[in-house]
């Protein structure tokens, strides 16, 4: 039985075939040959405009702005650089109660993460509060996502650390420790902002997938590590950040340095800590448990700590943490660039979600503001935690609110409970790190990147690998080493395809990825998956 479209298909190739045949050349005519038309002459200054338009505003982001007057082009313009006067007038109190939830929330996860990723940076506890309490503020006001959660993270804490501890020892020299800190975050910030202004955002796409899922598992392996520190309770540990180099640490302090009652609180609350973040797996409604096991676990630890006085056993504690909000730290900038994909990845992520569009180039801007002006209040490098962002949306975030609750939360804490942090263990908070940043490797997308695309693998391993056995700075590095030499290498080296038609159809289609599609007997039909220009034209005519 032949269907009506099998019949159209039928009567189109018939009659493209009788009307090839009507128009056969004579045996000793010259071949016929198709002409190309060519495009319409432009002047230079047209082109120039054309192409500029074309590359850096394919969005046509000021559409709005046409033929408006300029009283509501003003208004157009405030609400663009501050979306929260757009989403803020249809604001209620249905979404106020979602916000309040998912900000209490995500405030209960970000306090005791803070405090152990400032430890992570080399800074004093009280800097990772002080980044959850102004940049969520400023995203609040100018970030376009409304989920996304705002504060220090553990990649970024590791990566800021490590590149400043090779410039001044921390330990040594605090004072100019922290105002190195200061002035990386706020050219982190300048170029953040300038990237978005100038429609730049394109650029962080350079650094591929492969790379990215590489350098994370490599660096959260590498923050495992660094933990020991504190999971052992090992006072001399190695500055050093590579695999080799702290396992030698950790074994030759294996004798004298190890401290039972320290290992004791630490895989006890470690082991608490992934069965928390197990039941939420298993559960999607019971979310909540491992958003408030670190802060519980926090509690429990310092209360035990303090009840049986095992500092005086060697259980190392926090000891003091500053009390009061951030101050000003402009006269600390020296006035003399980290990895900022993520924000804007995970942004995105959710806004698929719910369906709506962020604009990446916004977003840069936003994020660069808030770490100008944390740089100046005592803050260090802030963007979006996945995890945090991951527990904001699950416990029904509706606007940018719930970063302002957050941000009040944390300021509560600033103010009244700090000293309550005295007694906590270091031990517990090398297992919230711990356990926080398992989650970063990804071996599934590991896996999937072998089967679909062996080049990207060798990316993926290479900045895997440079991260946990020589570095953190020379892992990035190969990670983005090897993202441009594929890009070099798809630019230069095109893929080609034969292609051959599928049966009972007009459409043509790679033989390899269709088995069915027959060759053109006398044709070969090549398809080039690239524009051909000079870096590769050499290449295509021999290939």
């Amino acid at each position: 039985m032949v269907t009506p479209t099998e019949e159209k298909l039928d009567t189109k190739e018939i009659d493209a075939g009788s009307l090839s045949s009507s128009r056969r050349q004579p045996e000793n005519a010259p071949p016929y040959v198709h002409k190309v038309g060519v495009l319409p002459r432009q002047n230079l200054l047209a082109e120039f405009k054309s192409t500029v338009k074309e590359t850096f505003f394919a969005d046509d982001p000021l559409r709005s702005f046409k033929d408006q007057t300029k009283s509501k082009m003003f208004v157009l313009g405030v609400r663009a650089v501050f979306p929260i006067l757009d989403w803020g007038r249809s604001y209620n109190l249905k979404k106020f109660r979602g916000d309040i939830i998912a900000g209490l929330t995500i405030a209960s996860l970000c306090i005791p993460q803070d405090i152990g990723y400032a430890k992570l940076a080399n800074l004093e506890p009280q800097y990772g509060l002080y980044s959850s309490f102004v940049p969520p503020l400023i995203y609040a006001i100018m970030g376009s996502s409304r989920d996304i959660a705002i504060g220090p993270v553990a990649v970024v804490s590791l990566l800021l650390g490590t590149l400043l501890q090779n410039e001044i020892d921390s330990t040594k020299n605090p004072t100019d420790y922290r105002r190195l800190a200061f002035t990386a975050t706020f050219f982190a910030g300048i170029t953040q902002f300038s990237l978005g202004f100038l429609r730049l955002g394109f650029l962080i796409d350079f650094l591929s997938h492969a790379a990215i899922v590489g350098f994370m598992g490599g660096a959260a392996i590498t923050i495992a590590l660094q933990q020991l520190k504190g999971f052992l309770g090992i006072k001399k540990f190695t500055k050093k950040s590579d695999i080799i180099s702290v396992m030698q640490s950790v074994i030759h302090s294996a004798h004298h340095g190890w401290n039972w009652q320290t290992i004791l609180i630490g895989a006890s609350f470690l082991s608490f800590l992934l069965f928390a973040k197990y039941i939420g797996k298993k559960n999607k409604k019971l979310f909540w448990v491992p958003a408030i096991a670190p802060l519980v676990s926090v509690v429990l630890s310092t209360f035990f700590v303090y009840i049986t006085r095992a500092d005086k056993q060697g259980v190392q504690i926090v000891k003091h943490i500053e009390k009061g909000i951030n101050p000003s730290s402009v006269n600390q900038i020296f006035f003399s660039v980290l990895c900022f994909q993520e924000a804007v990845a995970i942004g995105r992520t959710f806004a698929s979600m719910k369906d709506y569009q962020i604009d990446g180039n916004k977003e840069m801007v936003a994020l660069g503001t808030m770490n100008v002006i944390g740089s100046m209040t005592s803050c260090y490098v802030a963007t979006g935690s996945f995890s945090r962002s991951a527990v904001n949306y699950m416990a029904g975030c509706q606007t940018a609110v719930s970063n302002i609750i957050m941000s009040i939360v944390v300021l509560l804490t600033l103010l009244f409970i700090t000293p309550l942090f005295k007694y906590t263990p270091n031990a517990i908070l090398a297992a919230i790190i711990i356990a926080a940043v398992l989650g970063l490797i990804d071996y599934e997308a590991a896996l999937l990147i072998w089967k679909i695309d062996k080049f990207d693998f060798i990316a993926c391993m290479g900045a895997f690998f440079g991260v946990v056995f020589i570095s953190v700075e020379i892992g990035l590095l190969i990670a983005v080493s090897i993202s441009f030499a594929k890009i070099l290498l798809q630019v230069t080296r095109p893929r080609t395809a034969i292609l051959g038609k599928v049966p009972r159809t007009v459409v043509y289609r790679n033989i390899q990825q269709y088995p069915e599609a027959t060759k053109v007997p006398g044709v070969l039909i090549v398809r080039v998956d690239s524009a051909i220009y000079f870096s590769n034209s050499n290449y295509v005519k021999e290939r």
